[in-house]
């Protein structure tokens, strides 16, 4: 059930913390909820918003600067599968980095809203650094001869170190006619040249006998179409010592 007016996420939310024996104003110095509980001299301010987005976080952020315990609310809209405001998993983790708490309302046609406390503001990240991640990234890096790529493009095939040098193998046999993998490999200076060739992930390597790769048609166009990228690396080998 979704809500017309982020004003409907008030009530809830004032409840909420009324159970935990806040006593909870609206709209002090343009906060749109401010609770403070009498014996734990614990102030908390809630900004909410029918969905999530950069003003919401903005908004958060600012209120830091006047209080250290700020949560984020919006609704949980169950019928939303596909909307950006639905990744809470990662919504969470967000304000688990900046500081501040997020929490959520559900809304039901039968029974009283549900609100679920996904972090408490100061709660740390919980998702560290992901190290087969980020020795992935420096390896692709380095295996890249160039850059043949647009940041930010869509719709087109990038060429990664993978690509690189499948290419430099369809061009081996593109100019020397069917070849074993040992001799791709010793041409190219790429030891996985036959598991490339075998693998055949871009459908441009047949295996004809026993030991023996040529050539597809679709590799030859691949040639055609990374033309710069080969042109780069035949002249790095030209200039080589």
């Amino acid at each position: 059930m979704a809500v017309a007016r982020e004003e409907e996420l008030y009530h809830p939310i004032k409840k909420y913390y009324e159970q935990l024996g806040y006593t909870v104003k609206s709209e002090v110095l343009h906060c749109d909820l401010v609770a403070i509980h009498p014996e734990q001299a614990d102030t908390v301010i809630v900004e909410m918003k029918k969905t999530f987005n950069l003003a919401l976080l903005l908004q958060g952020v600012e209120r830091l600067r006047i209080n250290n315990h700020v949560v984020l609310a919006v609704e949980r809209n169950r019928k939303k599968s596909g909307a950006h405001n639905q990744r809470f998993g990662d919504l969470t983790e967000l304000c688990r980095m900046l500081g501040l708490g997020f929490m959520t309302v559900t809304f039901y046609k039968t029974k009283p809203p549900v609100i679920e406390l996904l972090c408490q503001a100061g709660d740390p990240p919980q998702r560290g650094v992901r190290r087969k991640k980020q020795s992935q990234l420096l390896t692709e890096f380095r295996e890249r001869s160039g850059d043949y790529n647009v940041g930010g493009s869509t719709g087109r095939k990038l060429v990664t170190a993978y690509r690189e040098k499948a290419l430099r193998c369809a061009y081996v046999l593109h100019n020397y006619g069917p070849l074993a993998p040992r001799e791709v490999a010793a041409i190219t200076g790429y030891s996985r040249s036959g598991e490339t060739m075998r693998n055949n992930y871009y459908g441009w390597f047949d295996r004809i006998g026993r030991g023996k790769y040529s050539l597809r048609p679709d590799g030859a166009a691949a040639l055609a179409q990374y033309g710069d990228v080969i042109a780069d690396w035949t002249a790095s080998l030209s200039s080589a010592p």
